[in-house]
């Protein structure tokens, strides 16, 4: 964001990041983090690591809506918490009314604390098994598809993290063409709750400007994956135990770093 308020081009902003001292290097990885706001494209660049990549995914949102199913510890503790607040919370087959829940909680910023309490845990759980799948079956790279990285901390344990972002008027028409059951102050809210493109932007090592075509966003994500893409010889070393032990340190410590430097900064300003 510039000075006068105007939007300035991810691309941009961080043409080091893309263009600049990370080009023609490799990064030795197994876990990327990919995250966007709501409406950013974040799915569409999803969809292109799967199909395109042939990458493993894993998707938190799908994860969040499986861990939510009657009966499941995270379902009873909505319920037990919503059911008194929300009248029709659940839905005559048992399943939760995600629409009003959803709505109720972007309305109440402590109320939707509480549910990412309830749910962030179960998540990353989850999460944590389907990579330890991945790296049992020798994959170079898994995706970690999650809106809240950032805020989750969930980046930590990523060797790379990559979002998506757009022009906030954008991103505000493509939300309200998506979802026409919300108006348009709902959609504000839902935009504004999370955390903004700037801040994305400083704790991210890639920066996928999504204002053009799918055309232009899609030679991105490739550019990205061919940089990013370890060799065999890379992964071969990852899978003996005290050599990967030091790369996923040495990852922990330079994501560890740059929540300091960022919060430093915070400070100083």
């Amino acid at each position: 964001m510039t000075a006068a308020g105007r939007w300035e081009s991810p691309s941009s902003q961080c043409n080091n990041i893309l263009n600049g001292s990370m080009k023609n290097k490799k990064i030795n990885m197994l876990v990327l983090g990919l995250t966007g706001g709501i409406a950013s494209g974040k799915s569409t660049v999803s969809k292109r690591l799967q199909e395109e990549h042939h990458i493993t995914v894993i998707d938190a949102d799908k994860i969040a809506r499986q861990i939510v199913e009657p009966g499941r510890p995270a379902y009873k503790k909505i319920v037990r918490y919503f059911g008194g607040k929300i009248p029709d919370l659940v839905l005559p087959d048992g399943t939760l009314n995600r629409p009003t829940l959803g709505s109720y909680v972007f309305q109440n910023k402590s109320e939707l604390q509480v549910l990412n309490k309830i749910t962030h845990g179960q998540v990353r759980k989850e999460m944590l098994w389907l990579m330890l799948r991945s790296w049992l079956k020798l994959e170079s790279i898994v995706v970690l598809d999650v809106p809240l990285l950032f805020e989750a901390g969930m980046d930590i344990i990523c060797g790379t993290t990559i979002s998506v972002v757009c022009d906030p008027k954008i991103q505000l028409e493509r939300l309200m063409e998506r979802n026409p059951e919300l108006s348009r102050a709902e959609c504000e809210k839902r935009i504004s709750s999370q955390m903004s493109n700037d801040d994305k932007i400083k704790r991210s090592d890639y920066v996928l400007d999504n204002n053009n075509s799918l055309e232009e966003l899609n030679r991105q994500v490739d550019s990205v994956i061919r940089e990013v893409q370890p060799s065999i010889w890379v992964t071969l070393l990852e899978y003996i135990p005290f050599i990967g032990s030091l790369f996923a340190i040495k990852s922990v410590a330079r994501r560890w770093w740059t929540h300091y430097e960022i919060g430093r900064q915070a400070k100083a300003d």
